[in-house]
């Protein structure tokens, strides 16, 4: 982040504008609805702005720029066609570590305007470092299109009726329940909207006077498989409901950079051959934080009911009366195959695809490898980098071809994805390359990733690994076919 972004109350403060034509009136016209005193350094003045000089709505100093000008100033705009004016006033403003602001210079700025939509006294500020402009300028324009005009006027209603709703509502996370309800209530949508100001709050009133003060409630989020873009619309909307978020180790950073700033992020992930927290402990959490009030959510990578546990959670909840929603996510073997240009299922190759986990409830190894080694199937294997080698020879051993396409999928839609691919007698070589997280994929189908690659980052990584200096790791045991 370049930028700091800040709203400045500049009520009866005094600033400075160098320069009379357009561009200074745009910025004096945005200064004076923000309540600034504004001085004027012009060497003529066009007639908009000699209009508000005469009506002494600012004042006009001196045609010159006089350095000792900004002593009396929280900030300066220089917004002359002159750069070596604009230069001097940049300079004597560091010089005093006064805020100035440039028209077009971004280099010359310590601060920089940002495009605004404003529904005073919401306000939402779009800036792109100074670097695109216009398209800041489209994103405010489709803002503007999106966002309700009622907004200002219900948050007018909110500011009237914050004490009276405080008094009520003892709890932090009460009150946040209480108004993310009012403000998406149709009712008082539509009150507000047609400026029936009284209804609206009589309406609020009622919804005051009926406000629940019991438990909170559990939404089991699926993260998707990294790439914020595929978070459902509804799995957004609760994170950012959202007083705790509980998280696994496998929730990217991009959808953690989603997470309401002022909520609790409580990490309770799982990696194999890693500190982790106990499944119980996670129970105990969520139960917990749900009977302090709080609106929780148990953010799981993927999809919550694939290999995620999401049912043991429930069942939890459920035991102690908690109520619960799920929201699914885009698991893994949806997500990152499809990043990875490898298509599931295929009619020329494979008809059906199954889904399997390397990592298995202590004591339960045994696979019924008929089934999982069948041709014209694809196999997503999660959790199976470790026991990559185990499955190479159970795989062979119970008749799938040992020139089966494979791939290894690292960081599945991630900027940093790699997709390590070979055939399967070197799956538990390119299974020792890959870095974690990664997901195996076994069938036809995984060698069409050459072809259909299309996802950017880094290249995909197709090894022959014939002649690779690897030593596959010894192997225990085998278990019995199921």
């Amino acid at each position: 982040m370049n930028y700091l972004p800040l709203f400045a109350d500049l009520t009866g403060r005094h600033v400075l504008v160098v320069g009379g034509g357009a561009v200074a009136e745009r910025k004096v016209e945005m200064l004076l609805k923000a309540g600034a005193e504004v001085g004027l350094v012009a060497e003529k003045l066009n007639p908009a702005l000699a209009e508000l000089a005469g009506q002494r709505r600012i004042e006009w100093l001196d045609t010159k720029f006089q350095p000792s000008r900004l002593d009396a100033v929280w900030l300066v705009i220089a917004a002359t066609d002159n750069h070596e004016l604009n230069r001097q006033v940049s300079e004597a403003a560091e010089s005093r570590r006064i805020w100035a602001n440039v028209v077009d210079e971004r280099d010359a700025c310590s601060f920089i305007f940002p495009s605004v939509v404003n529904r005073n006294p919401i306000q939402i500020a779009i800036s792109s470092g100074g670097t695109a402009p216009v398209l800041a300028r489209l994103l405010r324009e489709k803002l503007e299109a999106l966002l309700p005009q009622n907004l200002g006027a219900m948050a007018e209603t909110a500011a009237r009726w914050r004490g009276r709703v405080k008094a009520k509502l003892p709890s932090i996370a009460q009150r946040r329940r209480f108004w993310e309800t009012l403000f998406t209530h149709p009712a008082f949508l539509r009150l507000s909207e047609s400026s029936q100001t009284s209804a609206a709050e009589e309406f609020l009133s009622q919804q005051l006077n009926g406000a629940q003060t019991g438990s909170g409630e559990v939404s089991l989020v699926g993260a998707g498989p990294g790439d914020a873009g595929l978070l459902t619309l509804k799995g957004l909307q609760r994170i950012q409901q959202a007083d705790v978020v509980l998280y696994d180790a496998l929730v990217s950073d991009q959808v953690l950079e989603l997470i309401r700033r002022d909520a609790e992020k409580v990490f309770v992930g799982k990696r194999a051959g890693k500190h982790s927290v106990m499944q119980e402990a996670t129970n105990r959490l969520l139960v917990d934080y749900a009977k302090k009030g709080k609106r929780v959510v148990r953010l799981k990578g993927g999809d919550p009911f694939v290999f995620g546990r999401g049912g043991e959670e429930l069942e939890a909840l459920k035991a102690e009366g908690i109520a619960f929603e799920v929201v699914p996510g885009i698991t893994a073997a949806l997500g990152a195959t499809a990043y990875a240009g490898i298509p599931l299922t295929h009619r020329d190759h494979a008809q059906t695809a199954m889904f399997i986990t390397g990592h298995c409830r202590a004591g339960s190894d045994d696979l019924a490898w008929q089934t999982i080694a069948q041709s014209n199937q694809t196999l997503v294997v999660y959790m199976g980098t470790i026991k990559a080698a185990e499955l190479q020879t159970n795989l062979i051993a119970h008749g799938r071809s040992a020139d089966t396409p494979v791939a290894v999928i690292s960081k599945g839609t991630l900027p940093d994805q790699q997709v390590f691919s070979g055939k399967l007698n070197d799956l538990a070589v390119l299974a020792a390359q890959a870095p974690s997280p990664a997901l195996l994929v076994i069938g036809e189908t995984a060698g069409l990733g050459s072809d259909l690659a299309w996802f950017g980052g880094a290249p995909q990584q197709f090894v022959d690994t014939r002649n690779a200096l690897w030593q596959v790791p010894e192997e225990r045991a085998l278990p019995k076919a199921g």
